[in-house]
């Protein structure tokens, strides 16, 4: 068994360790050139690591180990490795021949303006939005790596909330009676435009709470321009998944969407900056192989 480990920052070799113990695996810091060089990679981080490396783990097709240590952990939440723990119980039963392998879906962003994009656009593990979302995570991402770790999206969101005003924002869908057309979904002031690939986002907040990782669609939740005193009372009923029933929730499930606005907005994805609208964004259906309980 060969196992190639990345670290994120504020991860090292100590951390380590415990996936060492009673396994008979070599190891080797850092992505290997092909997949003939490793059997398994091993990410030691959050949201935002496994993001910076999507492509080149795409492209490797190894089976995935996530170890959550990072500031963001929801893709290892999604994956049902909740902590330390789990992981290492995942990898000593892959190691011994006993493990499970889930190959599950990708999210896709390509900017439609502005610098040339990726042949693949960017990459995305579990959720992407436009307007509120992204200037919440702006101003999460300015905090100290502590405090991201313990509720900064949370500490970011009353601010956010209370200076964002809904910008006009037209969001596509494809067009059923017109094979490769799009079709207006939603032309409207709105607060926020996410379309997710896994439930939760945010260190838990459940904005898509019916979402699956093997589906083949991207699960799309928009908040149309509601009053602010409304908003902050709608977001305490998204971190339990009890929003969709609400008038100014609007959700449903695409397999790819483009969203406009008459001023280029930010667009994040895993709590991470992208580009600016235009954007598509579709699935890459059974993308990554992730190693799991």
């Amino acid at each position: 068994m060969r196992a190639a480990v990345i670290f994120g920052l504020g991860s090292h070799e100590k951390n380590l360790k415990p996936f060492q113990a009673s396994s008979n695996a070599s190891w080797v810091i850092g992505l290997p050139a092909s997949s003939s060089e490793a059997d398994a990679i091993l990410v030691f981080g959050g949201d935002g690591t496994v993001h910076r490396h999507l492509a080149q783990l795409v492209r490797l097709q190894l089976p995935v180990l996530v170890v959550p240590c990072g500031s963001g952990n929801d893709f290892s939440r999604a994956l049902n490795l909740s902590s330390t723990k789990d992981s290492v119980a995942a990898w000593h039963k892959f190691a011994s021949g006993a493990g499970h392998v889930r190959t599950i879906d990708l999210g896709v962003i390509t900017p439609l303006a502005g610098d040339p994009p990726a042949p693949h656009g960017r990459y995305f593990c579990c959720v992407g939005g436009v307007g509120l979302d992204g200037e919440v995570a702006r101003r999460a991402n300015q905090l100290p790596r502590w405090l991201r770790g313990h509720g900064g999206y949370v500490v970011s969101l009353p601010p956010a909330l209370f200076r964002f005003t809904p910008l006009p924002m037209k969001i596509s869908v494809p067009d059923a009676e017109n094979p490769g057309a799009f079709a207006t979904h939603s032309e409207q002031p709105t607060v926020l435009a996410a379309f997710a690939n896994t439930p939760v986002y945010g260190d838990g907040m459940k904005i898509a709470p019916r979402a699956q990782m093997d589906d083949g669609q991207l699960d799309l939740c928009v908040i149309s321009g509601i009053n602010k005193l409304k908003l902050f009372c709608l977001f305490p009923a998204v971190y339990f998944g009890k929003h969709l029933s609400m008038e100014a929730v609007h959700y449903s499930r695409t397999e790819s969407l483009r969203i406009e606005t008459e001023t280029p907005l930010d667009v994040y994805a895993d709590g991470e900056y992208v580009c600016q609208t235009p954007i598509e964004v579709r699935v890459a259906a059974r993308a990554l192989r992730v190693i799991v309980l």
